[in-house]
Parts: C-alpha cells; sequence; structure tokens
C-alpha cells in the first residue's frame, strides 16, 4: 500500500506532476521540506521522477500529460493531431507540442518537439481544448498550426476538417500570408 502521506496524489487524475503540483497537492509550503519528502517517496517507488522537478505516480504515466507540464503553457498539437484525426497518414514518433520556445528533448526515451507560437496565439483558447490533464489542439486547429509553421505542407486527408472552423481560427495568428495559404487548401 501507497504511504498515507502520498495518498491525496493517487485521488488525482493527473499521472505527472510538477514540483509546484506535489506542493499543492501534499500541502506542503516549506520547499526544503517537500523536497525530502519527494526524494523519500521517490526511494521508497511511491512516486517515479521522470526528470528534473517532473515527477509521476508510476511508470505508466500519460506522455501527453509530460508534454505539456515539460514547458507551459503549452497544447498538443501538429503531426500529433493531425495523424489521430487520419489528416495525414505518417506515422510521427514523436509527440509535438506548442509552446513559447523552439527545441526539440528527449524524456524517458521519448521525443517532444516544441515549437514556439507568438504569446497572444498561444494564450487564445480558440480550438484548443481540455482533454482531461492536458490541453489539445482541435483538428482545425492543428491543421491551422501545421499552415502557420511550415507554410507549405502536404495533407493526406483534408475531408476531417470543417472549412468554417479553419477559417474562424485565422485571426488567432494575426497572419495575412497564412489567410492566401489557408484559400489554397479550400479552393
Amino acid at each position: 500500500m501507497k504511504n498515507k502521506g502520498i495518498l491525496p496524489l493517487f485521488r488525482t487524475r493527473n499521472t505527472v506532476f510538477t514540483f509546484n503540483d506535489l506542493s499543492l497537492i501534499l500541502s506542503e509550503t516549506d520547499e526544503i521540506r517537500l523536497r525530502s519528502k519527494i526524494k523519500y517517496y521517490v526511494k521508497k517507488g511511491d512516486l517515479f521522477r521522470v526528470r528534473k522537478g517532473i515527477y509521476a505516480k508510476d511508470r505508466n504515466y500519460d506522455r501527453l500529460d509530460l508534454a505539456t507540464k515539460i514547458y507551459t503553457p503549452a497544447y498538443i498539437s501538429l503531426e500529433t493531431v493531425l495523424a489521430r484525426a487520419g489528416i495525414v497518414f505518417q506515422y510521427y514518433k514523436d509527440i509535438f507540442v506548442v509552446s513559447y520556445l523552439s527545441r526539440r528533448i528527449v524524456c524517458d526515451n521519448q521525443g517532444y518537439v516544441y515549437k514556439k507560437l507568438k504569446n497572444e496565439a498561444l494564450t487564445n483558447s480558440a480550438g484548443v481544448e481540455n482533454a482531461g490533464n492536458y490541453y489539445m489542439a482541435t483538428k482545425e486547429r492543428a491543421f491551422m498550426d501545421a499552415l502557420y509553421f511550415y507554410g507549405d505542407y502536404h495533407f493526406d486527408n483534408l475531408s476531417p476538417l470543417e472549412k468554417e472552423k479553419c477559417f474562424a481560427l485565422l485571426p488567432v495568428y494575426g497572419n495575412k500570408k497564412l489567410a492566401a495559404r489557408l484559400k489554397t487548401y479550400f479552393k
């Protein structure tokens, strides 16, 4: 049985926790005591250290949950969403995330690709849905993100997209070239 002191952690739906999350859940405001508790729980096997400052209940944590906790604010988008929606048919091992910076990292043998989006667009919730423990772009928002980041991009199947929703997302980006690109896909 898990340690009683960590029990509140296992009552949450989250699978991944930042240091600040643990502080709130465990009601511990003293940073030194919290670090000591976390170290104890990791040593006992009650917590799994995924990355510095990020922990999971066990090794079977949700990778998408982790993707949005490494750099925040962030949401799952681009190829990850497009492949799930059947808009692109290629398989991508990496998880694609839109955030405030661009980089690729590997954490626990999983690749994460972060694409930097300007702050006004990143914090605009249009086309971004709460998926429980993280935020994920709708297929239309992921499509628009791909057009924004990649310019000319090959999509295998546009039939799952709702044209009106894509055009409604144009103000999020504030980019005239994006409007012209979008029109070429929906002639």
